[in-house]
């Protein structure tokens, strides 16, 4: 079976079947907002948990960020916001790249110790 007809068979990037999930699944108001409201925190949290894995390729970069798994993680989910949309994932994408850098400083300020202390007990 070819790629496309794999992805296509799975339904990854179709968008109006996601639609269809999330409307089955969240159609309540209140779980609407904690979605938006949380989503995006929990995935800085990972994103800082995360700069403290192995560095994949070594490029040196400005501030210390380093191409790692939390690295790897941004891109697919950026990625993935995009195939499903150009324009709110474009918007979605950026916002995970934001979230990478913002959480690799903070994890480089927090170091391993308090960073894992933060995340598990918040």
């Amino acid at each position: 079976m070819t790629r496309g007809k794999l992805m296509a068979k799975i339904g990854l990037f179709d968008l109006e079947k996601h639609y269809v999930f999330y409307g089955a699944y969240h159609s309540n108001p209140v779980n609407i907002l904690i979605h938006m409201l949380f989503v995006w925190p929990i995935l800085f949290t990972s994103l800082v948990i995360f700069y403290f894995t192995p560095t994949l390729v070594h490029v040196s970069l400005p501030n210390n960020l380093v191409l790692n798994y939390g690295f790897l993680f941004t891109v697919f989910y950026a990625g993935f916001y995009v195939c499903l949309d150009v324009k709110a994932g474009s918007l979605a994408g950026l916002m995970c790249f934001v979230c990478w850098v913002f959480g690799s400083f903070l994890a480089q300020h927090l170091g391993f110790s308090l960073a894992w202390k933060v995340n598990v007990y918040n």
